[in-house]
C-alpha cells in the first residue's frame, strides 16, 4: 500500500453476509403477547385467494440481527452528509436539515393529495409561493411544479413548444441541440415527436452563432440549450443566439439543470429563454435519490402559460387557492396529483432561509470553488478550454492517457483517498473528461484535501501507472467488470 494514502482508511466494520445467509429456521424478530380477543386468520379476513400461507425463502432472523445488519450496511454509504460529492453537472450539495424539519410538520407531511382544496389551503399556498419564487428567480411569468424530474420538465417544455406552434398551423420538424447539452435532451425531443439536429461547439466550447444562423430554417421549431453548458462555460452570445432563433420563428428552451451558477446573477428570461426547467433536487437542496423523489418544475413566459400541465394552482380574488382543471390548451398531466409536494416544501424553506442575498452568495461560492479547483489542477491535468468556468470545471486525462491511465482509472483510485469520484467521460466533446462540481457546500479545507488527492494520483501515474490501473485497493470489493454487471445484472438472491 502506498504510504501517502492520507484520508482513506480500512473499513472498521467487517464484510456483511446477506440477510438470507443469516437466516435460521425458527428465528423470529417479534414476540407478540397472547391475544385477549378471538383471533381471525388472514385467510379468513382477506379470503384465501388473496392470502399467501408463507413466503418461500423469507429470512428468519432475530430483531437484534436485523438491527445490526442494516445499521452496519448504512455505514458503507457515501453521500452529501459524509463527504465531498464532486459529480459534475449533478450539483450534489448539502441538504440543510431545516428543510427536513419543515417538510415533516403535521399538516404538511400527512396531508393527502385528494384532500379537498378548501381543507388544503395551506398546502396550496406553499405550492403557489414556491412557483412565484421560481418565476422571480428565472424571470419567467408562470411555473408548473408538476414534473417529477429534470427530464420530465424538459419533455413538458418541448411539448408546450409543439402545442404553441401547432396552434399556429405548423409545429415544424426539428429541434437544434448543441453537442454541449445534457444527455437527456435528445430523448425529450424524440419523445415529443421532433427530430434532433445537432450543433457543433466552437473553439471556445460555446455555441457558434454562424452555425445557428445556418441551421435555423423554417423547419426548425427551436433551440434547446444548456447555459452554462456542460463544460461549465457561460454562453456569452446568448442574447444574440436567442434573437436569431426568434427572428426565424423558433422558440428557445433552456435546460436549467445548471441554475446553481446563475442564482441572483442572471435570469434566463431576461436573456431570451422562452421556457426552461429547474431541478429542485440540484439547485434548491431537495434530496436526490434513485429516480425520485425528484422535482423538475417548468417555467414559461406568458404566451406559453395556457399550455402548462393541468391542473395549475391559482389564487382567487378573495385570497383563497384552488386547482384549475379547466385548461383546454394544456398539454395535460405529466405527473400524478400536483407533483412531489414534499420537494416544493423543502425548496421553499431553502429559498426563504437564504433570501435573495443568500442565493446570490451560494452562486458566488459555487463559482469560486470550481475555479479554485480548476486552477489548482490544471498543471497536472489537461485543461481543454482555458478560461474561467462557472459552477463546474472540465479537465481531461490527456496527459495520463500517455501512461495508459484513463479518467475511469483515476476515479477508481480517488475512492482510496476517501472521496466520491467525479463525473467521468462526460461531456462527450472532451475525450477522457474529468467533470468536477464542488458546489458551494465545500469548504476550502475540504477542497484542499480533494486537490491534494488528485495531485497525488497524478504523481502516482507518473511513478507507477499499474498501481492506479488496479485501484481501488482499500474497498471491500475490488474493481468490477462494469460491462458484465450492466448487461447481466444479478437482481435477486438464490440459494
Amino acid at each position: 500500500m502506498k504510504d501517502h494514502i492520507r484520508h482513506a482508511r480500512p473499513h472498521i466494520s467487517r464484510d456483511e453476509d446477506l440477510i438470507f445467509e443469516r437466516s435460521a429456521p425458527g428465528k423470529c424478530g417479534v414476540d407478540p403477547l397472547p391475544l385477549e380477543v378471538p383471533s381471525v386468520s388472514a385467510s379468513e379476513l382477506l379470503g384465501k385467494e388473496f392470502h399467501r400461507a408463507e413466503i418461500h425463502g423469507f429470512p428468519e432472523v432475530s430483531e437484534l440481527e436485523v438491527i445490526r445488519h442494516f445499521t452496519r450496511l448504512s455505514t458503507w454509504n457515501y453521500g452529501v452528509d459524509t463527504g465531498l460529492y464532486p459529480l459534475g453537472s449533478c450539483t450534489m450539495k448539502y441538504n440543510p436539515r431545516i428543510n427536513e424539519v419543515v417538510a415533516r410538520l403535521e399538516g404538511l407531511a400527512t396531508d393527502h393529495p385528494y384532500t379537498p382544496p378548501e381543507l388544503a389551503q395551506g398546502c396550496l399556498r406553499i405550492l403557489d409561493e414556491t412557483a412565484r419564487c421560481l418565476a422571480e428567480i428565472t424571470g419567467m411569468d408562470a411555473v408548473s411544479l408538476q414534473p417529477a424530474a429534470g427530464a420530465q420538465g424538459e419533455l413538458s417544455g418541448i411539448l408546450m413548444i409543439r402545442a404553441f406552434l401547432a396552434e399556429r398551423g405548423n409545429p415544424r420538424r426539428y429541434i437544434l441541440i448543441p453537442d454541449s447539452a445534457h444527455g437527456t435532451n435528445p430523448a425529450s425531443v424524440a419523445t415529443s415527436g421532433y427530430e434532433v439536429r445537432p450543433l457543433k461547439s466552437g473553439a471556445r466550447g460555446t455555441i457558434d452563432l454562424a452555425e445557428v444562423d445556418r441551421a435555423m430554417t423554417e423547419e426548425v421549431a427551436g433551440l434547446m440549450l444548456t447555459n452554462p453548458n456542460t463544460l461549465g462555460i457561460f454562453e456569452v452570445q446568448i442574447r444574440e443566439i436567442c434573437n436569431l432563433v426568434h427572428q426565424k420563428g423558433g422558440l428557445v428552451y433552456m435546460d436549467g439543470a445548471n441554475m446553481n451558477a446563475l442564482l441572483g446573477i442572471a435570469r434566463p428570461a431576461d436573456f431570451g429563454a422562452d421556457v426552461m426547467h429547474l431541478n429542485l433536487h440540484k439547485t434548491f437542496t431537495t434530496p436526490h435519490g434513485g429516480g425520485g423523489p425528484g422535482s423538475g418544475p417548468v417555467a414559461v413566459k406568458k404566451f406559453l402559460e395556457p399550455y402548462l400541465p393541468s391542473p395549475t394552482v391559482e389564487r382567487a380574488a378573495d385570497g383563497t387557492y384552488r386547482l384549475n382543471y379547466n385548461r383546454p390548451k394544456s398539454i395535460g398531466r405529466v405527473r400524478a396529483f400536483y407533483g412531489n409536494f414534499g420537494m416544493a416544501v423543502r425548496a421553499l424553506a431553502y429559498i426563504a432561509a437564504n433570501g435573495g442575498e443568500g442565493l446570490l452568495q451560494t452562486t458566488q461560492d459555487a463559482v469560486l470553488n470550481a475555479n479554485y479547483v480548476m486552477r489548482r489542477l490544471q498543471d497536472v491535468y489537461d485543461l481543454p478550454y482555458n478560461g474561467p468556468c462557472l459552477h463546474e470545471c472540465v479537465l481531461s486525462d490527456h496527459r495520463q492517457a500517455a501512461r495508459g491511465v484513463r479518467t475511469g482509472d483515476i476515479a477508481k483510485r480517488l475512492i482510496d483517498y476517501g472521496f466520491h469520484p467525479y463525473t467521468t467521460s462526460f461531456p462527450l466533446i472532451v475525450q477522457g473528461a474529468l467533470m468536477i462540481e464542488p458546489t458551494e457546500s465545500a469548504s476550502m479545507d475540504e477542497l484542499d484535501e480533494f486537490i491534494e488527492a488528485m495531485r497525488a494520483i497524478a504523481e502516482e501515474i507518473e511513478e507507477d501507472p499499474e498501481f492506479v490501473l488496479k485501484a481501488p485497493h482499500t474497498t471491500r470489493v475490488s474493481r468490477l467488470d462494469e460491462a458484465t454487471a450492466a448487461r447481466k445484472p444479478i437482481l435477486r438472491w438464490k440459494k
